[in-house]
């Protein structure tokens, strides 16, 4: 299997060349060649497996140079009960008839990001050893990639991770997840701007192909293929447990801001995977929603991104946007290169022809937007029939979900993080503060390790050079 890079650098490269790359070196993103296809008889085999067995095997299919007894011992020593907390790793919530939520927030820092990020430590640790080299992994997060990247990374041998978010616009938990982590090859930055702001320089930073080779600068944001790939699995994971056998359908809705989760989902379904439906569920931050209902995708600027209860999902600009539009776009590379360089960057925004906005129904996407008082609502009406308190962007996709149900089509709602990380709207909500591990109790109390600066590339650059 080889990859090649959305804006048209067709150099075929392996997985663990791109694993510790970012962008493409002609700012695109890396896709494989082709989708491995998975007809009847595979599912059939993978039903049964655990949440270990079946990573391995979709990761296979993806992964041929690294030797698979290694990759093997890889995945079985990060999907464990251990870490995630239950056997069947992802388990499904039943809400009601056809309603389901899939747990991915049983990790260490109680977010789904930990679902692939647990893998992509492994993974980094591995491949630099193989190869006697170090890796300075650049990141830009809103809440919750931070500190699964941090809690993945801590203490690996080879790797300083340097993360950047917006000062002040995280929650309190999220903040003092990331910012108490006293290892010394964690270093927190935090960025006088909003969140796209933190990705623009990381970008910039990645960009400058001199520097990122020199100072080896890797990513772990979704805009790496790893990460990307890993989530993939808990697509299966999820239809497995929900059907019976494999000529029923399901639909996944997912709350979602910088479009990787999603994307997991689109190419899991491009694989065969019987998906009806994608509905994409976003926040006030509505740019992904208006794409597909319109075609026409705008960037806004800070100004125009709302600070808004679901704080993840504060995103003008989708970095991972660019893979499903190269596979709308039928991989016509120019076309892509065109939309996301050329006119994003003159214009700040771009529309489709006609023609291929309408192809856009023949990949099951659908969407829908969500406010604060939606999320109030559905954070109530959950805990009050259901007995369930979820987190407020797990409400902005039961929202959107309960828009797009199909008769005799199962729904699963992807659960994103557990309440207790969103806790000043659970209050808000339910008058009472959401349950948390005893093990991050106190949490916001301890002492923290930060770096504020502005919203400045070269700032940043000169950190790294000297923390590197």
């Amino acid at each position: 299997m080889k990859y090649i890079s959305t804006r048209g650098d067709d150099t075929p490269r392996g997985f663990s060349e791109i694993l510790l790359e970012g962008l493409a070196p002609d700012g695109g993103l890396y896709l494989p060649t082709h989708y491995p296809k998975v007809d009847a008889a595979v599912l059939s085999r993978w039903r049964g497996l655990s949440y270990a067995e079946l990573a391995f095997e979709i990761l296979s299919l993806y992964i041929d140079d690294i030797p698979a007894a290694d990759l093997k011992r890889l995945v079985s020593q990060t999907y464990t009960e251990q870490v995630f907390g239950t056997r069947e790793i992802v388990p499904l919530k039943r809400l009601e008839p056809g309603l389901y939520l899939e747990a991915l927030s049983n990790g260490p820092t109680l977010a789904f990001k930990d679902m692939a990020m647990q893998l992509l430590g492994a993974l980094f640790e591995y491949e630099l050893a193989r190869r006697g080299q170090t890796l300075n992994i650049l990141g830009a997060t809103s809440g919750d990639t931070g500190s699964a990247a941090e809690y993945a990374m801590r203490g690996k041998k080879g790797v300083s991770v340097f993360m950047l978010s917006p000062q002040g616009r995280m929650s309190p938990f999220q903040q003092a997840q990331m910012f108490s982590l006293q290892d010394a090859n964690i270093h927190n930055i935090a960025i006088e701007g909003v969140f796209d702001d933190c990705q623009d320089i990381v970008k910039a930073v990645s960009n400058d192909l001199d520097f990122k080779r020199r100072w080896k600068i890797g990513t772990v944001n979704s805009i790496n293929w790893a990460r990307l790939l890993a989530q993939v699995v808990y697509y299966f994971a999820g239809y497995f447990q929900a059907t019976t056998t494999n000529d029923e359908r399901v639909s996944f809705a997912v709350p979602s801001g910088n479009f990787g989760n999603i994307c997991a989902g689109h190419v899991a379904r491009m694989m065969g995977l019987p998906i009806h439906r994608l509905v994409l569920a976003t926040n006030e931050n509505n740019v992904l929603d208006e794409f597909f209902r319109t075609g026409t995708y705008r960037v806004r600027g800070a100004a125009e991104t709302h600070e808004t209860s679901s704080p993840s999902m504060d995103i003008s600009k989708a970095s991972n946007f660019e893979r499903f539009v190269f596979d709308l776009l039928e991989r016509d590379a120019a076309r892509t290169r065109a939309l996301f360089h050329d006119e994003i960057g003159r214009k700040g925004a771009f529309t489709l022809a006609p023609a291929e906005f309408a192809r856009i129904p023949r990949y099951g996407f659908v969407s829908g937007t969500s406010s604060h008082a939606d999320r109030l609502a559905i954070i109530r009406d959950t805990a009050r029939r259901c007995g369930t308190v979820i987190d407020t962007h797990t409400a902005d996709g039961l929202k959107v979900a309960r828009e797009h149900l199909d008769p005799g089509v199962t729904m699963i709602v992807l659960e994103t993080a557990l309440p207790a990380k969103f806790s000043a709207t659970i209050v808000e909500a339910l008058g009472r503060e959401p349950e948390r591990p005893a093990a991050l109790s106190g949490i916001e109390q301890l002492p923290k390790r930060f770096k504020v600066m502005p919203v400045d590339t070269q700032a940043v650059k000169d950190y790294i050079a000297q923390n590197g």
